[in-house]
């Protein structure tokens, strides 16, 4: 007579007969079963206040950027340097410790 290799597989083919240690092992399953829930269930905790951290830290550089698109719309965007009115100066010399400057004139006189 052959053996079925399959009918061996299982986990009434563990046990072979009533053991004193089947209740501790069972005991210790559960107890290495709830240890690895609560782990997950801390690591979950975790992952979601570091989401919620991302989101928050997102929120407030949208917001702050805004505030800059805002600032930026209501000074129509002109170039600083155009208005700079060191670009009005024709000439400029060093006349001893000082800077002479010709050609400067002050606009809104």
């Amino acid at each position: 007579m052959v053996q079925d290799p399959v009918a061996s597989m299982g986990f009434a083919a563990r046990r072979r007969g009533p053991s004193w240690t089947a209740p501790f092992t069972a005991l210790a399953g559960m107890i290495a079963t709830v240890v690895a829930l609560a782990v997950g269930a801390v690591l979950a905790v975790f992952t979601a206040l570091a989401v919620a951290l991302f989101a928050l830290c997102a929120g407030v550089l949208v917001f702050f950027a805004g505030f800059a698109l805002r600032a930026r719309r209501q000074t129509g965007g002109r170039n600083r340097r155009a208005d700079d009115p060191a670009d009005d100066v024709i000439e400029a010399r060093k006349v001893g410790d000082t800077w002479v400057t010709y050609g400067w004139e002050r606009t809104g006189r």
